[in-house]
């Protein structure tokens, strides 16, 4: 099996640097000055289950000339159209595309563009980040991804596709319900970004404030009913767990689109909280507070980008 990883940055650099350490057949498609960086240092990776660094196979979109088994594709969603363009001609009839994005518009994007069959569901847990000198840090020891057929049949190429996957360094699974476990992580993602960008705080702050846990669990509450009404509704046991993590008093917990927000970067407003506002209006379901998250969070886009 032949894959394609579009973008080397803290999730494709990882799990792709893994495979390819591990003898996979993995290239990367990257933009001209991440190649030109990767060309001169390699892909270094440092994480709490050993640092390496190798050279890996690299390729830019105007030298694509062939189709690839199989495409992890792990850029930022707000970047998701320029991948599609670039990536088009590695898409053949038979290539699985698996996306780690957040949320779920994605989904919809590429089946339009490619058909329902190219998707295969695929979610992933990893904290990293690229540093100044282009080196993947992972932050813990969380390395899981999952992945599967969207309608959870154990198909031929989804068992080719796992057995690529297994036993490359980090933990890899074939999951059955992958897009409840898709929803399941938007779910997640919506309410510890939203609880902490407009609280301005770690779930252990927001927590100990009076009613802080009172918020926390109206706003999940607010998402599952979305997720409800719209898509695969999460288990009883992600909920009673998600209630948890959400209201742990001594929790330093934040999410990624909290800490670009204090770093004043861009963030993925749009594809974590505006799309759930938005078929939450579609499919009559009221949501005051996401609403309220969504208003604030594009204020601040906007000001970034002014």
């Amino acid at each position: 099996m032949r894959m394609l990883v579009v973008g080397a940055g803290s999730t494709g650099g990882y799990f792709g640097g893994r495979l390819a350490q591990a003898g996979r057949d993995v290239t990367f498609l990257v933009r001209p000055a991440r190649a030109a960086q990767l060309t001169e240092r390699g892909l270094q990776i440092l994480s709490p289950h050993g640092d390496f660094a190798l050279r890996t196979q690299l390729i830019t979109a105007d030298r694509i000339s062939d189709s690839y088994d199989a495409i992890l594709l792990t850029v930022k969603a707000f970047s998701l159209n320029v991948a599609l363009a670039d990536m088009a001609p590695a898409v053949g009839a038979e290539t699985m595309i698996l996306p780690v994005l957040n949320g779920m518009r994605h989904v919809d994007i590429l089946t339009d563009r490619f058909g329902k069959r190219a998707v295969v569901g695929c979610t992933c847990k990893i904290a990293g980040s690229v540093d100044e000198q282009g080196r993947i840090v992972q932050h813990n020891l969380i390395q899981d991804i999952a992945y599967g057929e969207m309608g959870g049949e154990v198909s031929p190429r989804i068992e080719r596709l796992d057995h690529f996957m297994r036993d490359a360094g980090f933990d890899a699974r074939l999951s059955p319900t992958i897009e409840r476990e898709m929803w399941e992580k938007w779910i997640m993602l919506a309410a510890l970004g939203g609880i902490n960008c407009l609280m301005r705080g770690t779930i252990g702050d927001i927590a100990q404030a009076p009613r802080g846990a009172d918020f926390a669990l109206a706003v999940l509450d607010e998402i599952v009913a979305v997720v409800a009404a719209v898509g695969v509704p999460p288990s009883l046991a992600f909920i009673g767990v998600a209630k948890s993590a959400l209201t742990q008093t001594n929790s330093s917990l934040a999410s990624s689109m909290y800490r670009d927000l204090q770093r004043g970067v861009r963030i993925e407003a749009d594809q974590i909280v505006g799309d759930l506002v938005e078929r939450a209006r579609s499919a009559c379901v009221e949501t005051p507070l996401l609403a309220a998250i969504y208003t604030h969070l594009c204020v601040y886009q906007h000001r970034i980008e002014s």
